[in-house]
């Protein structure tokens, strides 16, 4: 499915001796499996998170329960909550978190469905973004996943220690 980025991935990680945490909302581990479908995966993948209830990203990554009943769990403050959190949580360098609307149900005015919001920390950097992915529930969780891991690599290239 994402064979090559997670391959390009695996090669920027490495050459770093870093290590990625997942933290999963909306697409249920769907990167964490896109990820350790690589063999090797053990040298670079070190956790992911399957938060799927608000509870879960309370409990698990310590994200703030007041921030998502201010804010919902499909936020910009929540994603970049759960990046944090996964760093936090675990021994990786480098997280992405995702959180959103896969549809079919569960959207509305403000958040329709195919709205996701990403967090990313690498090497202590923070930063997010929202991206609307258009199609079914497969779909979103499919284009969440590849933006996912694209904007991985992007920012990884943009590193301290990065090369383009």
């Amino acid at each position: 499915m994402n064979t090559s980025l997670c391959e390009q991935l695996a090669a920027k990680l490495l050459e770093r001796g870093w290590m990625l945490a997942t933290a999963e909302s909306c697409t249920g581990g769907l990167i964490a499996a896109a990820c350790t479908e690589l063999s090797g995966s053990s040298n670079w993948f070190e956790r992911g998170f399957v938060t799927y209830s608000n509870e879960a990203k309370t409990e698990l990554l310590g994200v703030d329960a007041d921030l998502i009943a201010q804010h919902g769990a499909v936020s910009e403050v929540v994603a970049r909550a759960m990046a944090f959190g996964a760093i936090r949580h675990s021994k990786a360098r480098v997280s992405v978190a995702v959180t959103g609307v896969a549809g079919p149900t569960g959207g509305s005015a403000e958040k329709p469905v195919g709205t996701v919001w990403f967090g990313f920390q690498v090497d202590g950097q923070l930063s997010s973004e929202t991206r609307r992915f258009p199609g079914d529930r497969a779909a979103v969780r499919s284009a969440t996943v590849d933006h996912a891991l694209r904007r991985l690599l992007e920012l990884l290239g943009q590193g301290k220690n990065g090369t383009s």
